[in-house]
């Protein structure tokens, strides 16, 4: 129902970047969506990928409603819904069947989720096959009653190409990035500065959002301000080179189903140091990563920040180049086609 249009949604996001690559590539991509462009046409193109209006409003309602006959009109060779809202996924199947036409589904995971929960039992059943980014997804989904074979993890993506052409920005030592929102945590971090305030570090913080100023309060009443940039959001392309120049990237957020901002910082060769939470699969990056490793308070994680000053310092890892976007891309259309050709059997 929502897209990256609607506002800043990370699961949105990331399927705004599949369905544009997939477009890219050739394929034709229509997103059924709540509308988000001006005027009264049905649909819009942008990025070579058509959306289609379901809904003038945000009104889950009417979208669940109204969504199979909307389908039933684009007459895809795979649906790919998101599970938001959950009475989606059912509806989509419902239109989907009727046409012998394969259903992904890809769940929208998020704390503290209210939906009555046959909702989610019922939309984790429907599809043919469930997308997670992450194993904490998985086990979440599963709980819900989905087929544990029916399951697939398809991580995140970042620019791996682009990472090893980038510059290197030697601004900071130790990074923080992501939306500075309710889930961010960036106290935990500035309290670990805070624990090695008799070395010698710089660090950046990037990211905006609500709980930017209470940050910057911390880091003053920690008399640390002098010493941490608080940089704003950033585009990856500007995060990479301050990446690239760094040595430790934290993450300390309590909510992620896949840490992006974790992945780009790994692969740009920082050490990662992972504050465990229970709603983040932040933990899955660094779990087999010899120079990564996982903590529980910010005097782990400052610790681990001094441990990390012995490892050499480097600026790509290519331990991460299965994460590239086009590698990660060719998981989406493997699916596709699997869910195609199996559906073909029946």
């Amino acid at each position: 129902m929502t897209t990256a249009h609607h506002g800043d949604d990370w699961y949105a996001h990331r399927m705004r970047a599949v369905a544009e690559r997939l477009a890219a590539r050739g394929h034709d991509v229509t997103i059924c969506c709540a509308q988000w462009w001006e005027g009264d046409h049905p649909s819009f193109d942008f990025e070579g990928v058509t959306y289609r209006r379901v809904t003038a409003d945000l009104a889950p309602r009417a979208f669940v409603t109204r969504l199979p006959f909307v389908l039933n009109s684009v007459r895809p060779e795979v649906v790919h819904v998101a599970t938001r809202p959950h009475l989606a996924v059912p509806a989509a199947k419902a239109a989907a069947r009727l046409r012998r036409t394969p259903v992904v589904g890809e769940w929208w995971a998020r704390p503290a989720d209210e939906t009555p929960p046959w909702r989610r039992r019922w939309a984790a059943r429907s599809p043919d096959r469930v997308l997670v980014p992450s194993r904490t997804v998985g086990t979440r989904v599963r709980e819900w009653g989905a087929d544990g074979d029916a399951v697939d993890v398809i991580p995140d993506s970042v620019d791996v190409a682009g990472i090893r052409s980038a510059p290197v920005d030697p601004r900071a030592d130790i990074v923080y990035a992501r939306s500075l929102d309710e889930h961010a945590n960036v106290e935990e971090f500035l309290l670990a500065l805070a624990e090695l305030r008799q070395r010698e570090w710089r660090a950046v913080v990037v990211g905006d959002g609500p709980a930017r100023p209470d940050a910057e309060r911390t880091a003053r009443d920690l008399r640390i301000a002098d010493r941490v940039d608080f940089l704003g959001a950033l585009d990856p392309a500007e995060q990479v080179p301050i990446l690239k120049g760094a040595h430790v990237f934290a993450q300390t957020a309590t909510w992620a189903p896949f840490a992006t901002s974790l992945l780009r910082a790994l692969a740009c060769g920082c050490v990662g140091v992972v504050e465990y939470q229970a709603e983040s699969a932040a933990h899955e990056l660094v779990e087999e990563d010899p120079r990564g490793s996982l903590v529980t308070s910010p005097r782990e994680l400052a610790d681990e920040i001094v441990a990390a000053a012995e490892l050499e310092r480097w600026t790509v890892n290519e331990a991460y180049a299965p994460y590239d976007h086009e590698t990660v891309l060719d998981r989406y259309v493997d699916c596709y086609e699997t869910v195609v050709d199996d559906y073909g059997l029946f």
